[in-house]
């Protein structure tokens, strides 16, 4: 790969800032890479034309950069990406400039884009919800060692580290002492709070925490009730639509086996990756 220019290689990039040329129009940027490549110029701008019609902005040829939101500057810069038909497309953090409601629309976008083009998409992100949401497969980081790849599914409900139960999502961590100790389980522990339950005398669980109510916040579909279980603060989603708690209330939670997992410390987790 090393040996090839640039511009010969089958992958092409959208940075963050999406990297216009400013005093090109639309269409001119979007045929950029087409030009580079030496396409006869009737042909290039036919297939300029093709890519901006697939992102819905065939009436902007003629606009500049600076004319453009923020969201259509992105739909240009995927345009002009996707033109030369690369077989990988590696994705920048593309979608950070954006408001959260853009955001949101572009994922839908993206995720349809890539299923009708069959490119893989390399994303990069800090955004867990992005991630979940945009990827079929995803690679966690730490301090540049690779600590689970996994598919969504798997990496938010079965985290394999500390970090990435603490990244993916909430997550409720039990140390080896307090695992001991509330849980009667030796090693690292894991509960989303989504898998916690306020209980009522006689109610069928494998296993019950007590503790009491310190806050509790209104969070949409839900309310977000933080309960003091020993020295720990545990978190509990309850739908919106659930008894009010008292701080200083006395509860139990509930929760299942299969709803613990077991995760690997900090320690263990940074050992295999140094050997790699």
């Amino acid at each position: 790969m090393h040996q090839l220019a640039s511009y010969d290689r089958d992958v092409n990039t959208v940075f963050q800032d999406y990297a216009l040329f400013p005093h090109l129009n639309v269409i001119e940027n979007v045929e950029f890479g087409l030009r580079v490549r030496k396409v006869a110029k009737s042909r290039r701008r036919q297939l300029a034309r093709e890519a901006l019609e697939r992102m819905q902005l065939g009436a902007f040829e003629r606009r500049m950069p600076g004319e453009l939101s923020g969201g259509q500057r992105q739909r240009i810069a995927l345009a002009r990406a996707i033109v030369v038909d690369p077989k990988v497309l590696l994705l920048d953090e593309p979608l950070g400039a954006l408001d959260k409601k853009l955001r949101e629309q572009m994922q839908v976008e993206l995720k349809d884009l890539q299923r009708n083009l069959g490119i893989t998409f390399v994303f990069v992100t800090h955004d867990q919800e992005e991630a979940l949401t945009l990827s079929d497969r995803i690679a966690v980081f730490c301090d540049g060692r690779i600590q689970q790849v996994d598919t969504p599914e798997n990496l938010y409900r079965a985290p394999a580290t500390e970090f990435v139960a603490s990244f993916v999502g909430t997550s409720n961590l039990f140390d080896a002492d307090h695992s001991r100790r509330l849980l009667g389980m030796d090693g690292t522990f894991t509960i989303r709070p989504e898998n916690l339950r306020v209980g009522s005398p006689g109610s069928g669980s494998d296993g019950r925490l007590s503790g009491t109510v310190r806050n509790r916040m209104f969070v949409g579909a839900n309310h977000r009730t933080i309960v003091g279980v020993d020295d720990l603060e545990v978190s509990v989603l309850e739908p919106a639509d659930s008894p009010s708690r008292r701080l200083g209330e006395q509860i139990v939670l509930d929760f299942n086996d299969s709803d613990v997992r077991k995760i690997r410390t900090a320690e263990k987790a940074a050992a295999p990756a140094a050997q790699e």
